[in-house]
């Protein structure tokens, strides 16, 4: 009972810690699961582990008894694959650039093919763990990339293809890690190109590709048409997926893990209501499992597999990995493209593996021991791909990127949150005029009616989400809350400033505060520090136009804005600089600068018939 409370413990405090420095969480996980499993037996009396989870009958020690930590580890991994294939959508596949797709594609099979050869000449393992080790580093992962991201302020094009390629190439990673073991297991334990071979093999991919879609459409049938009520969905679509797992390994032994990566594929490409329900939940079953999972497995190596990676050639494979391998296939899927060489060097610099990476390797590499010669190297081998990409990028991604100036001028990104007729207005003006905005709101049907518009928005509730992970945030510095609930507001506000407010933090004021003296409102408050949700919303309905006005100086500002107050039916929402930049109006007009040439942008009814411009 102590060791399973401890696990679960350390495995939060480590998602904690990685919060707070902004590091992969995979990171203190795998460090802690080191330091209470193989380098504890180091020092203590006996050379027993702190936490030891395959159970030794012998010492009467351990967690696991039998082959209870496989069936553990096989469904955990499967869950964990099955919510990486609910974020692959198939529009974002066709609306990223050609050098992205390039690199999943391209940059995928340089992997591939070099970490094969280069494992098995170096090595000098078989040619089916030198191309199983292979297939496993291929995926960077978005949860490795978004810290990252979020502590180097890049520049867009470098962030884009970092974060896209981590989305897109997590699934696809892992699918071709499931693929090339089932190859080899269906082989009977040898990389032979047998009939047998063969036909097992195309009994996998075909009830895997069956059995994933069927369950897909299942789910979605079940959930069109209310026969789950809402307080089960998220418990019976996890009751669903291990029972996927569990009948496509009894059809074809070893097809499970392909069945729920295609499951979450084909559901997550679906019009399924609520699906966002089941997502939030599974990320939060993913979180629970990853803390538990990299724990034990980073417990759970022996100190004598961790001596295997003493040997030379484990750092010479590693230097290949990184400093060959990712230059090769970056430089080799962008060209032709608009990245520059500079860009180009810190895309393949940066190229961390993670969590899908260091999960489905301890698998295999249990499901493998004792059937395969060198199948203990599994295991450590691509645990010190993931630690060491992990470290190095992590501590020196800043520098490099500063070394070869893609770091971005400032984070002028903008977040909104709330999605209505108003912030949908002064979302798409804001894009028009250069700034990357993104919406975000808990109600799918608004997220579409704004993706619809062509504003880029998602579904996230601000109380549970964790949007630090969020890659499309990366560059976000301004943060404006406009949803009707003046808890929301606030609550955004003090959850996401420290995160996305560095340049700035506003809401709209409450219905109360339109009642006291503007003298006395915080300098959060947003637009005209006069108007509540509703008033916006009235003037965004019966005049919905964004209009600049040319201001000559200050006193007509001040004249324009109480103007607007007073008389007519609109309201100032932006200062627009001669360089174009667009900043918010302050609450106290004494200390602004305006230089000659700077507009007034603002909603509703035209003031005048010099009005420069109209949206």
């Amino acid at each position: 009972m102590l060791e399973l409370a401890g696990i679960i413990i350390l495995g939060i405090f480590a998602q904690w810690v990685a919060w707070r420095v902004k590091v992969p969480a995979i990171l203190p996980l795998i460090l802690i699961g080191l330091a209470v499993g193989p380098l504890w037996s180091l020092w203590s009396e006996g050379g027993d582990k702190l936490i030891a989870p395959m159970y030794s009958q012998a010492e009467e020690k351990g967690l696991f008894p039998g082959q209870s930590l496989f069936y553990f580890v096989s469904l955990s991994i499967g869950l964990i694959l099955f919510e990486g294939g609910l974020t692959l959508k198939r529009k974002e596949l066709r609306g990223v650039a050609p050098a992205i797709v390039k690199l999943i594609t391209i940059g995928t099979l340089v992997t591939f093919f070099g970490a094969g050869l280069a494992v098995h000449f170096v090595m000098d393992f078989s040619w089916s763990i030198s191309f199983l080790f292979s297939a496993l580093i291929i995926v960077t992962g978005p949860t490795v990339i978004a810290p990252i991201l979020q502590n180097v302020p890049l520049n867009r094009n470098v962030s884009t293809v970092l974060k896209w390629e981590g989305i897109l190439i997590d699934p696809v990673g892992a699918l071709a890690a499931v693929l090339m073991y089932e190859f080899i297991v269906s082989g009977e334990g040898g990389f032979e190109f047998s009939s047998h071979a063969i036909v097992t093999f195309g009994q996998i991919i075909l009830i895997g590709l069956a059995l994933g879609s069927l369950a897909a459409l299942f789910l979605r049938y079940l959930i069109k048409r209310d026969l789950i009520p809402p307080f089960l969905l998220n418990v019976f679509s996890l009751a669903l997926v291990l029972g996927v797992f569990v009948l496509s390994d009894l059809l074809a032994h070893e097809s499970g893990l392909l069945s729920v990566v295609v499951m979450g594929m084909v559901l997550g490409n679906l019009d399924v209501p609520r699906i966002n329900e089941i997502l939030s939940f599974k990320e939060s079953i993913s979180v629970l499992l990853i803390s538990i999972l990299f724990i034990l497995l980073a417990a759970n190596i022996d100190i004598k597999d961790l001596m295997l990676l003493l040997d030379w050639r484990c750092l010479g494979l590693f230097l290949i990995v990184i400093l060959v391998l990712r230059p090769i296939g970056v430089f080799l899927s962008t060209i032709g493209s608009d990245l520059k060489t500079k860009e180009k060097l810190f895309i393949s610099w940066v190229g961390p593996r993670g969590i899908v990476a260091a999960g489905v390797a301890s698998l295999f590499g249990i499901r493998l021991l004792g059937e395969l010669d060198d199948a203990e190297y599994i295991t450590p081998l691509v645990f010190m791909i993931v630690l060491g990409t992990v470290l190095l990028n992590a501590t020196t991604a800043k520098l490099i990127a500063k070394l070869l100036g893609v770091i971005q001028d400032s984070s002028n990104g903008i977040l909104i949150v709330g999605v209505n007729t108003a912030s949908k207005m002064i979302g798409k003006y804001l894009m028009d005029n250069g700034r990357h905005v993104v919406l975000i709101d808990s109600n799918a049907t608004n997220v579409k009616s704004a993706t619809d518009e062509g504003l880029e928005a998602f579904a996230a509730n601000v109380f549970n989400d964790s949007l630090t992970d969020r890659l499309e945030l990366v560059d976000v510095g301004y943060l404006l809350a406009m949803t009707s609930n003046s808890e929301v507001n606030n609550y955004a506000l003090r959850k996401l400033r420290p995160i996305f407010g560095e340049k700035g933090a506003f809401r709209l004021i409450t219905q109360a505060e339109m009642k006291i003296d503007k003298a006395a409102l915080p300098g959060e408050g947003l637009f005209s520090y006069t108007d509540d949700f509703l008033n916006i919303s009235e003037v965004a309905r019966d005049y919905p136009y964004i209009i600049e006005q040319e201001i000559a100086d200050k006193d007509q500002l001040e004249r324009l804005i109480s103007q607007m107050s007073n008389i007519v039916r609109s309201i100032p929402l932006f200062l627009k600089f001669p360089d174009g930049f667009i900043d918010v109006i302050p609450l106290d007009l004494a200390n602004l600068e305006l230089p000659e040439g700077s507009k007034l942008i603002y909603l509703g009814k035209p003031l005048a018939e010099n009005v420069v411009e109209s949206v």
